[in-house]
């Protein structure tokens, strides 16, 4: 194993159920201390890929690696290494919420127990609780203190936030993962895949958008953050019509014309100059609005 290896490196990713390829040909790599987004519709792939890595499913092609290593064939060092949450998670009925957390820390060589303290007062939690009593949100917060008490070098999250009410999802989000990653800087990584792109805005340090199995897009967030530009053009009069070539989500409302540019406009906004508009104004895109963007065919109009 290099110590140079990236957290995760995807190569050429098939994961063929049947007759149908639930992952294509995808490929990407998460550097260490990275906070990787992995986006898709349901039913694009992405739960598909994380239990390759977690080797709950073998590749039927390509490789996987995670800290260097095949984790099928170094599953537990891989396995040492990481923590995942689900998206739907399950304990045993009969253990309390105590008993849950030192079962988890059994399993674990490293275990932070003021980590540990902070979150149960942070979510409120009743450690004499039976797990079978807790609620669906409950369920997921207990997840998250079992992943992020033992401090992993890589936390794999798969819509880990899906089941919290608005105030605890921002607060763990912008509290939890952040201080997760502060701890040891450059050196722990999250691999999150979720609906709430808007919620990890702030954390998210590049991403991978994945539709039918392949990866469509992967940028560096502060990198597509320049290049998705919204444009607003106010005419005079409505305007006529010209060629909106390369243009996404295009909009007309009367005198008004909304639509998305994604890099090598200059053409386009020549064109549009042309037409003579009273004001144009540029604003970059939100990840969440990059997402709509790409998954949206060029110029579609509303």
């Amino acid at each position: 194993m290099s110590p140079d290896a990236p957290a995760i490196a995807i190569n050429h990713l098939i994961r063929r159920f049947g007759h149908t390829d639930a992952v294509d040909g995808l490929s990407l790599r998460v550097e260490p201390g990275r906070c990787y987004g992995f986006f898709g519709r349901n039913g694009a792939g992405k739960t598909t890929t994380i239990k390759c890595l977690l080797n709950l499913l073998r590749p039927t092609g390509g490789s996987v690696e995670v800290f260097g290593m095949n984790p099928a064939k170094h599953e537990v060092k891989v396995k040492t290494r990481l923590s995942y949450v689900p998206d739907q998670v399950g304990f045993y009925p009969w253990m309390t919420v105590r008993d849950t957390l030192e079962y988890a820390r059994s399993f674990r060589s490293h275990w932070n127990e003021e980590t540990q303290r902070s979150l149960v007062d942070r979510f409120r939690m009743d450690l004499t609780q039976k797990t079978s009593h807790l609620s669906k949100g409950q369920r997921t917060q207990l997840a998250l203190v079992a992943a992020i008490a033992p401090e992993p070098d890589l936390l794999v999250l798969d819509e880990p936030t899906s089941g919290l009410d608005p105030i605890v999802r921002r607060e763990f989000i912008q509290t939890v993962i952040g201080a997760y990653q502060e701890g040891a800087p450059g050196k722990r990584t999250v691999f999150v895949s979720t609906h709430l792109i808007s919620e990890f805005e702030g954390l998210i340090d590049e991403f991978t958008i994945i539709d039918a199995g392949k990866a469509v897009l992967t940028m560096e967030a502060d990198a597509a953050r320049q290049r998705f530009q919204k444009v607003y053009a106010r005419f005079a009069s409505e305007p006529t019509e010209f060629a909106l070539d390369g243009a996404r989500s295009v909009r007309r409302r009367g005198r008004e014309l909304e639509f998305v540019v994604t890099g090598g406009s200059d053409d386009l906004m020549s064109r549009l100059a042309a037409a003579s508009p009273e004001t144009i104004e540029t604003e970059a895109l939100s990840l969440e609005e990059i997402f709509v963007t790409t998954l949206t065919p060029k110029g579609a109009v509303a």
